[in-house]
């Protein structure tokens, strides 16, 4: 598995939490965040609001594409399905 560097936030109720145990906290979060976080999941939990062409665009193909595009329009949102 890649390692990613990234932050993180954790927040426990457990007081004195020792540093391997955190180690081992945080090394399941980035496996679980890991098989979530692609182009396939991203594409699928958001939707395009395209207001220049009065359209809401759902499928996953075209959000990529609309998304990979080097000049992006105005007017055209990604927003979150949920």
């Amino acid at each position: 598995m890649n390692e990613v560097n990234r932050d993180l936030l954790v927040l426990t109720k457990i007081v004195h939490l020792q540093p391997d145990e955190l180690e081992r906290q945080l090394q399941l979060l980035n496996t679980i965040l890991f098989d979530t976080e692609n182009w396939e999941s991203f594409s699928m939990a958001n939707e395009i609001l395209d207001i220049n062409r009065r359209k809401i665009i759902r499928k996953t193909h075209l959000i990529q594409r609309i998304l990979s595009e080097k000049k992006q329009k105005p007017f055209v949102f990604v927003c979150n399905k949920n």
